[in-house]
C-alpha cells in the first residue's frame, strides 16, 4: 500500500505537533516493511532514510492565498497523481478535495480552540469550528494523541466514535539526564531553580504558578529561583503585567525559546518541573522532563494524569496552595527528591515510538481489511 504523510509540521514547526510528526514518522520508516511511504513537505530533508520518499512543495504562509491554493488544490492534484491509498495528516487538517478511494487518517493532538475559545486567536477558533466536523466525517481513522483527547472529540463528535484510537507520543531519546552547565552559563543561572517549560499564553496558566511562587518565596528561607523557558504565544499581556509586579521578579528568569540541545540540562538541574497547564491534549514537556530523571509536578486535569503517572505530583490548577505546599516538600526532602529520579526515569520509559507505530499499524491493517471484506 502507498501511504503519504503531509509533513509539513517537520518544516514549520518546533513544538508538540513537529516532535509528533517527526517521531511517528521515523518509527514507522524503522519498523515498517510492508507499505511504500511518501512525506510531502515543504522541504527536502537529505539527512532522512532514503526509504521514503520526499516530495516538496514550497510553501508561503505570508501569501494566505497561495497557501490556501496549495492545501486545498495542488496536494490533492499530486495525491491523486502519486495514486496513494492512504494519507496521514498529522497536524488537524486536511486533507483535502480527495476521491473517496484514498483513505484519511487524521491525528488530533488537541481541541482546546473548542474547549477554550477565548485562550486562541480568531482564525485558530473558526478553523476547527467550520472544518474540524467535516474532516473527522471524512476521515477513516482518527488518532489521538491520549485518552482524554480521545475523549473530548467524542463529546464534540459522538457519532465518529468507532473510527478513534489513542496513538501516545514516544519518548525521544535525545532527553535524558544531562549534567552540562552550558544553559546554566548563557542564563546565569546560580541558584536552586524551579522550572517550567511551554508557550506563554494563557492556557499554561502561568499567572497562577507566579503567585504560587511568591507565596512560596514569602514562607521560606531557602533562595530558589523560578524558571520559564518559552516564546511568547499569543494573549501573554496579563502574565507580563503580573511579571513587571512581581516582588520576586529579580528572581524570575524568561530564557525565551531553548533550543533542543540545551533542554536535557535544563530540565536535569531543574529541582522539579512545574505545569500547571489547565489542559493539555499530552503535555511533552512532563515526558522531556521525568526523561532527564526530573520531579514533575503538573495539574491533575486532561491528559497530564496519564503522561505523569505515579511518578509526578499533582495539584488542582486553580489552587495556589496545593502548589505551594508541593514545592515546599521538594525543598524539605531532598532524599526523596533523589529517589524519585528513578521512578520518573521508568515512568518516562513506558512512552515509545515503536509501541506508538505498531498500535497505528495494526489499525490501519485493520481499515484495510475492513475495506477488502
Amino acid at each position: 500500500m502507498k501511504i503519504a504523510i503531509l509533513a509539513d509540521p517537520l518544516d514549520n514547526q518546533s513544538a508538540g505537533v513537529h516532535t509528533y510528526t517527526k517521531g511517528l514518522v521515523h518509527a514507522l520508516i524503522q519498523q515498517d516493511q510492508q507499505h511504500e511511504y511518501i512525506l510531502i513537505r515543504e522541504k527536502i530533508d537529505p539527512a532522512l532514510s532514503s526509504k521514503v520518499r520526499q516530495i516538496a512543495i514550497p510553501n508561503n504562509r505570508f501569501l494566505m492565498l497561495f497557501a490556501a491554493l496549495r492545501m486545498f488544490v495542488i496536494i490533492p492534484i499530486l495525491l491523486r497523481r502519486l495514486r496513494v491509498d492512504l494519507v496521514i495528516e498529522p497536524a488537524h487538517f486536511g486533507p483535502f478535495n480527495l476521491p473517496r478511494r484514498i483513505r484519511r487518517v487524521n491525528i488530533i493532538h488537541d481541541l482546546t480552540p473548542l474547549l477554550f475559545p477565548l485562550y486562541h486567536p480568531l482564525h485558530s477558533r473558526l478553523l476547527q469550528r467550520f472544518f474540524l466536523g467535516r474532516i473527522l466525517k471524512k476521515a477513516s481513522l482518527i488518532a489521538a494523541v491520549s485518552n482524554h483527547t480521545a475523549k473530548d472529540i467524542v463529546r464534540f463528535f459522538p457519532h465518529i466514535v468507532d473510527k478513534i484510537i489513542t496513538v501516545y507520543p514516544g519518548r525521544d531519546p535525545f532527553f535524558k539526564p544531562d549534567l552540562d552547565q552550558t544553559v546554566l552559563k548563557k542564563h546565569q543561572l546560580n541558584t536552586p531553580y524551579f522550572l517550567t517549560v511551554g508557550t506563554i499564553e494563557p492556557r499554561k496558566n502561568l499567572l497562577l504558578l507566579l503567585r504560587a511562587y511568591q507565596t512560596f518565596r514569602e514562607q521560606s528561607t531557602t533562595s530558589v529561583s523560578l524558571v520559564i523557558a518559552g516564546g511568547k504565544g499569543w494573549k501573554y499581556q496579563a502574565f507580563y503585567t503580573a511579571l513587571d509586579r512581581h516582588p520576586f521578579k529579580t528572581d524570575i528568569i524568561l530564557t525565551g525559546y531553548v533550543e533542543k540541545q540545551l533542554l536535557p540540562s535544563l530540565y536535569t538541574h531543574a529541582l522539579a518541573m512545574i505545569y500547571p497547564s489547565l489542559y493539555e491534549g499530552f503535555g511533552l514537556p512532563v515526558l522531556e522532563a521525568m526523561a532527564c530523571g526530573t520531579k514533575a509536578i503538573c495539574s491533575n486535569r486532561s491528559s497530564l494524569p496519564e503522561v505523569g503517572g505515579a511518578a509526578a505530583l499533582y495539584f488542582d490548577p486553580e489552587n495556589k496552595q496545593q502548589l505551594v505546599r508541593h514545592m515546599h516538600s521538594i525543598i524539605s526532602d531532598q532524599a526523596a527528591l533523589h529517589q524519585s529520579k528513578s521512578f520518573s526515569l521508568q515512568q518516562a520509559a513506558r512512552f515509545n515510538w515503536s509501541s506508538s507505530a505498531r498500535t497505528l499499524l495494526q489499525a490501519i491493517d485493520k481499515l484495510i481489511i475492513k475495506i477488502q471484506d
